[in-house]
């Protein structure tokens, strides 16, 4: 079941729709507006449930827009995945999907209006001129281009579009205020020349209008009530407000609110510095499961639910906060718990023979799928006289308090099958151990004893050499060591974790997994408790029929403390 939660952001929306509010009688309607630069990671999350779920709890609309005002690092590739992260979250944007190159010849328009009321002038400042007349909090910025002619200023900015200067040679700046104490105000660049192929509209356009220009036309031409952003733009809402005041478009005026962004430890969350991970091969791609990306999280196993439980846990605040990746986790293991299916697997197999056990006989017992959901039913597994256990689940010489197999040592329970003892091993010439000995007791099948005696030992999971199918697992740690990789003058790509990624070969599962449809695309794999061991999916690049290979989710202990 999904949490929800309250916010301050709604108390703002119930009051703008509350009769005499400035959008009484109107549908509440946000936008989600990603640059297609990149794939969407767990902090995009948050936006997307803020955004997405605040229109779903007011009955109201969401547009998905793409911000392709920046046609350098833009790809088809990322809209694409982008899309498909959303709709895999479980929200929907029907047909309300632009893209801000939609509004390119009416931004220019509305850029050429402001020229006309001598609210926009062309500037030849260079960059480090730019830097250098800018001024501080106690020194206005200056100029020396302010007062050019209207005419001039129109003439320049037409030849701009037409492709006759060079990239940076100049910018069209707004005319506000010199010495405003927000930075933000002080005649900002509101479009630049930049000779860039734009993934969709080609080599029409030379020059790009810049984020804070074209967001608030977007949001306004779209009819967005509420324009929900990061606390970064706090500081940019004198701004956006400024533009949908001065241009002319039919609009009502869209309220910006603002909230903090989500920051989880162990990890980077900089899409700059995630595709430096991906291009220098430091990772396998996007979608590695170490990643914090929506696609490396469906890869590892995270369910949709579990990741807007999250979101809503988190809760919607103006005070910026780095969460615990265990919470993450946490919040994935509780839907796991209820929802996956039981199964066991030996990782690191070692043979046991139980030798007072017929040679050749073999017998069915049937067990829960999950203990939890009666609804969940039950599955038939083989038992036989040769099976694997876990090498660790025997020691030869055991440690104090061991409670599993030794010779001599504690009757131990064959999870749903019989009690065993451990009479002894077999070794091979170098003296490693190759096989466990031990014997069953014929009156315990189901793991209870007809005596009713107790069983000192522990539970252990096993399956059948006879019908054991081979698997590859992987098990993964939080991709860098150091709680705060990004902080002060760190290095992140120092403090990549060396053992975040384990790989075992020659697994052995139980035989039903042989069967398992392989994951779809776009989808999470089905969810698999390893008893003991944690929750596992089937991978869903590398998996192929006769080829299992599984990722660790997430393991069964919940060190998180809420």
């Amino acid at each position: 079941m999904e949490e929800t939660t309250s916010n301050f952001i709604e108390a703002f929306i119930d009051e703008d729709t509350a009769p005499g509010g400035q959008y009484a009688g109107m549908q509440v309607h946000t936008r989600f507006p990603p640059e297609p630069n990149g794939y969407l990671h767990i902090g995009h999350a948050k936006a997307i449930f803020v955004d997405f779920g605040t229109a779903e709890k007011y009955q109201g609309l969401c547009n998905l827009r793409m911000d392709d005002t920046n046609p350098s690092k833009e790809d088809v590739e990322y809209v694409e995945a982008i899309q498909e992260d959303i709709r895999w979250l479980g929200y929907d944007w029907g047909d309300r999907f632009y893209y801000a190159s939609d509004y390119f010849e009416k931004m220019y328009e509305c850029a050429v209006e402001l020229i006309q009321k001598g609210l926009a002038y062309v500037c030849e400042l260079t960059p480090e001129e730019f830097r250098e007349y800018r001024g501080d909090v106690n020194t206005p910025a200056r100029s020396p281009w302010r007062d050019r002619p209207v005419e001039e200023s129109l003439d320049l900015f037409a030849r701009m579009r037409a492709g006759e200067f060079p990239s940076g040679k100049y910018t069209l700046r707004a005319r506000i205020d010199l010495a405003s104490g927000n930075f933000n105000m002080r005649d900002p660049v509101i479009y630049r020349i930049n000779h860039a192929h734009h993934h969709r509209q080609g080599d029409k356009w030379c020059i790009y209008p810049m984020y804070d220009f074209a967001h608030p036309i977007e949001d306004a031409m779209e009819g967005i009530t509420h324009s929900l952003c990061s606390l970064e733009f706090e500081d940019h809402r004198p701004l956006y407000d400024w533009v949908v005041e001065h241009v002319s478009i039919p609009y009502h005026k869209p309220r910006q609110i603002e909230f903090a962004r989500l920051g989880i430890n162990y990890t980077v969350m900089s899409k700059r510095k995630l595709r430096q991970l991906v291009e220098e091969g430091r990772v396998s791609g996007w979608d590695d499961p170490r990643m914090p990306t929506l696609c490396g999280l469906r890869r590892r196993g995270y369910t949709p639910l579990s990741i807007r439980n999250f979101s809503a846990r988190n809760g919607v605040s103006k005070v910026t906060s780095t969460v615990e990746f265990g919470f993450l986790e946490h919040c994935l293991r509780e839907d796991l718990n209820d929802h996956a299916q039981r199964v066991m697997a030996v990782l690191r197999p070692i043979k046991i023979t139980i030798t007072n056990y017929p040679e050749g006989q073999s017998e069915t017992l049937t067990v829960e799928n999950n203990p939890l959901d009666e609804s969940a039913g039950t599955r038939d597994i083989t038992f036989s006289r040769h099976l694997y256990i876990e090498a660790d689940d025997f020691l030869e010489i055991p440690v104090p308090k061991y409670k599993r197999l030794t010779p001599g040592g504690p009757e131990c329970r064959l999870k749903g099958a019989y009690l065993i003892t451990c009479t002894g091993c077999v070794k091979d010439d170098a003296g490693n151990v190759v096989e466990v000995l031990a014997e069953y007791d014929p009156e315990s099948r189901g793991g209870n004893p007809a005596d009713g005696r107790k069983v000192k030992g522990a539970t252990i999971h096993w399956v059948d050499e006879a019908t054991a199918v081979d698997a590859e697992v992987r098990l993964y740690d939080n991709l860098f060591s150091d709680p705060d990789p990004d902080g002060g003058e760190k290095n992140f790509l120092d403090h990549l974790n060396p053992d975040s990624l384990e790989i075992l070969t020659g697994c052995k599962v139980e035989a039903g997994l042989a069967g398992v449809p392989m994951p779809q695309p776009g989808k999470t794999a089905e969810g698999y408790q390893f008893l003991r061991q944690g929750y596992f999916c089937l991978d869903n690049r590398d998996a192929k029929p006769g080829h299992l290979v599984f990722n660790r989710s997430v393991a069964l202990k919940d060190g998180f403390k809420p």
